[in-house]
């Protein structure tokens, strides 16, 4: 028996397009859609064509499922204090989200890096211009420049700390006391250090993305008999000053003396310029005419002085 088909169109309002191929007879109908039923005696099989309305819904809900993922992948999130660095299929974009809520491309990645201030403390056992090992502790305060945070994580990575930082802040260090004595270290020229140190980063560091701010030196620990010897250098340093200040006391407190010593002798040779024997009795005078008005005195009158006043007695 020939192959055949039988063709049954629903809703059919135009001409039908007839045609015939290898396994039956097709009707395109433009209007009302397609609807065949395709008989194949040898294998005694119907192919129904029309879609199924299951399975258009489930195609449907994968569309949905695939825009809602795609959503969700172009919005992305950059966290307070950090930059988002953008990556497409690996390569850096080149561009930099700041803080909030953005829409970007599903398919590149937002890679996250903090531009916050940050602390790395560093002891390191560092050598003297003398040659002595001292342990020197530190800490740098930096941060990353948001402009280059694109550049720092494409030529460096995120781990730009132990990569860049740490190695550059050991040499600083040891550069910078190698050029100075123990006992500067040890008492005054810390400061001196700590520029030096902080000269040297900045230089290094900030062409490459690295923003210093400062450096601290937290602790200088010298050898045992060093610091004994530093510490009773400056013990005698600081006794040798108190006895100079004492000295320096005991002169002022002798031209203290001498200044009024010599007031006293001027006054004592002015006072005896104006002292002459007429005044002297002249007061002795005065003196004994008081002491006889006096109610209260008993006055004896024996002989005459010397200087011819009386020898006044009262009792």
């Amino acid at each position: 028996m020939k192959d055949f088909a039988l063709l049954a169109a629903k809703h059919v309002h135009d001409v039908s397009a007839w045609s015939f191929g290898t396994a039956g007879w097709w009707d395109y109908n433009h209007l009302g859609g397609i609807i065949m039923t395709i008989f194949n005696e040898p294998r005694g099989r119907v192919i129904d064509a029309n879609p199924n309305p299951f399975l258009r819904l489930v195609g449907l809900g994968v569309v949905a499922f695939l825009v809602v993922i795609l959503l969700f992948a172009s919005v992305t999130r950059v966290d307070s204090g950090q930059v988002g660095v953008l990556t497409l299929f690996g390569r850096v974009t080149g561009e930099v989200l700041p803080e909030g809520m953005h829409l970007i491309n599903p398919f590149k990645s937002n890679n996250a890096m903090s531009i916050r201030t940050q602390e790395i403390k560093e002891s390191a056992s560092v050598p003297s211009s003398e040659g002595l090992v001292m342990n020197l502790d530190t800490s740098l305060i930096y941060h990353l420049n948001p402009e280059k945070a694109a550049e720092v994580y494409q030529k460096i990575g995120p781990n730009y700390l132990n990569v860049l930082i740490e190695p550059n802040l050991r040499a600083a260090i040891r550069e910078a006391t190698a050029s100075h004595s123990a006992n500067a270290l040890y008492t005054g020229d810390r400061e001196m250090v700590a520029k030096q140190i902080l000269d040297q980063l900045i230089s290094k560091l900030e062409p490459r993305g690295v923003l210093i701010e400062s450096i601290l030196l937290r602790d200088i620990q010298l050898p045992a008999t060093l610091k004994v010897s530093i510490e009773s250098k400056q013990q005698a340093e600081q006794e040798a000053l108190a006895m100079s200040f004492r000295l320096q006391k005991e002169k002022q407190e002798a031209e203290r003396k001498r200044i009024e010593a010599a007031g006293i002798r001027d006054f004592q040779q002015i006072v005896a310029q104006g002292i002459s024997p007429q005044l002297l009795e002249w007061k002795g005078i005065e003196a004994t005419e008081n002491l006889a008005k006096s109610a209260n005195a008993k006055v004896v009158v024996i002989g005459n002085s010397k200087n011819g006043l009386p020898l006044i007695l009262g009792q």
